[in-house]
């Protein structure tokens, strides 16, 4: 049994299958994470006055994953150009660079989420807060690469009033509780793990789909060139909507 419009357009929508089916999902993904971005912004306005955290995240380090995924973008292009000017050997060179730089985004990103792992808020005796990563421990005391400070809210705006940061020891009888900057910690985290992480999966799960048709679905390309160049177009587009996702996620997240 042959469908049709696998290849060629349909009359009515001038877009094949695949196509059409792709921007019926990717509408629904706008969807998502519209809702998630909208969440976003009631969070913020509903903070107390300056209880939203500005400077916890690395500028150059989103920067760096941003450069990093719209050069995807680009060998994404060039990988679907190459098959529509039949250059077999140049679609695998661009589409295995665009699987390079999904994983190094993954790997910042990890990086990114262990530093927030192993970043620890202390309430201590005395109304006082410490703030910042364990550099070694025992049964009597806690050093870390951090600060003190007598009001939370210092610990917010980190752009205005740069930390002056350095070892300072804790006693373990003063310390009433510790907490990760994890989900859990400030409606701050819970927004930005959730967005990023769900980002990261579609991520993931693009570079999986780009893989595939790297290795062994690229065998397609013996048999039926056309259909095979239009699934790297349809993967394209998946692949450009992730990125464009990032775009707006970078300055939301770590600039305003």
């Amino acid at each position: 049994m042959d469908f049709p419009y696998i290849v060629e357009p349909r009359r009515d929508t001038g877009l094949y299958n695949a196509k059409l089916g792709i921007w019926l999902f990717l509408a629904s993904e706008v969807m998502l994470f519209g809702a998630l971005f909208s969440a976003y912004v009631l969070l913020r306005v509903g903070a107390e006055p300056g209880m939203w955290p500005h400077g916890w995240l690395n500028v150059y380090i989103g920067t760096a994953n941003t450069i990093v995924l719209i050069t995807s973008s680009i060998t994404t292009v060039m990988a679907w150009a190459s098959c529509k000017m039949n250059q077999f050997g140049r679609f695998k060179f661009f589409h295995a660079c665009t699987l390079l730089c999904a994983l190094i985004f993954i790997g910042i990103k990890s990086f990114e989420y262990h530093d927030k792992f192993t970043h620890y808020e202390f309430s201590l005796t005395g109304g006082r807060i410490a703030d910042g990563h364990i550099l070694s421990q025992d049964a009597d005391h806690v050093v870390i690469h951090g600060r003190t400070v007598t009001d939370r809210s210092q610990l917010f705006d980190l752009r205005t009033h740069p930390p002056q940061l350095g070892e300072v020891e804790l006693k373990r009888s003063e310390i009433l509780s510790q907490e990760r900057y994890g989900p859990w910690h400030h409606p701050y985290t819970a927004i930005y793990f959730t967005l990023t992480g769900l980002h990261a999966l579609h991520v993931i799960g693009g570079a999986i789909v780009i893989g595939f048709l790297w290795g062994p679905g690229s065998r397609l390309w013996e048999t039926d060139p056309e259909r095979f160049t239009n699934r790297i177009e349809i993967s394209g587009l998946f692949w450009h909507f992730v990125d464009l996702v990032w775009i707006f996620l970078f300055p939301v997240l770590y600039l305003l």
